[in-house]
């Protein structure tokens, strides 16, 4: 259905995803593609006030179910105003989350049946699918001392415990594991460049 590429970024807290987002709309722009930049929850004025209800506030606000069709609201909107557009009209969509993130939280990370998130994917955003997902992984502890260090009252989700985020990595894997085609793990315990290096080595070998 598109004639542009939708890049998504996945990871754990702390893991880097916007910044290497940042760099490589940087540098596919340097070699002429027309990019945009976005995220989720949000990218568009509908989601973007969802948002406010998902990333801040008490951890035990809302129960998995809550949070996932919340966040599938916000994916309708996202895709219908902003993503599904920008490729009709050619341009490279790089997303800061997706629904792979939805599974991985809500799914893996708080327990909701794993076939019921797929459901809502049908109902929201069909047969649609990200054209590469870039998994950011890193040990728990190093994302979560990063996540606590660059402040901010968006961090509801890091504040969530009993090992919530030893699961949520473990679900990202799992996911990756999966869908290989789709999906490229990047180690991101290293430094900056060299995090870069490895997403500009897949980008370069798949989507060429």
């Amino acid at each position: 259905m598109t004639a542009g590429r939708f890049i998504t970024f996945e990871g754990g807290e702390g893991a880097g995803k916007s910044t290497q987002l940042r760099r490589l709309a940087e540098t596919l722009r340097a070699r002429g593609r027309d990019v945009i930049t976005t995220r989720e929850p949000g990218g568009s004025p509908g989601a973007e006030q969802i948002r406010g209800l998902l990333v801040s506030g008490d951890p035990d606000r809302w129960d998995g179910m809550t949070e996932a069709l919340l966040h599938f609201a916000a994916r309708r909107d996202h895709l219908r105003s902003t993503v599904w557009p920008a490729l009709e009209a050619g341009k490279w969509v790089l997303c800061d989350r997706f629904a792979d993130s939805t599974l991985a939280y809500q799914g893996y990370g708080h327990g909701l049946p794993h076939e019921a998130i797929r459901d809502l994917y049908r109902i929201a955003v069909g047969n649609f699918k990200p054209d590469l997902t870039l998994i950011l992984d890193l040990p728990v502890e190093t994302g979560l001392a990063r996540a606590a260090g660059r402040g901010g009252e968006e961090d509801r989700y890091e504040k969530m415990k009993g090992g919530f985020h030893q699961r949520l990595r473990d679900g990202f894997l799992a996911i990756a594991a999966a869908e290989p085609d789709r999906c490229a793990v990047v180690p991101a315990d290293r430094g900056e460049d060299e995090v870069f290096g490895a997403i500009l080595a897949v980008i370069d070998e798949r989507l060429s």
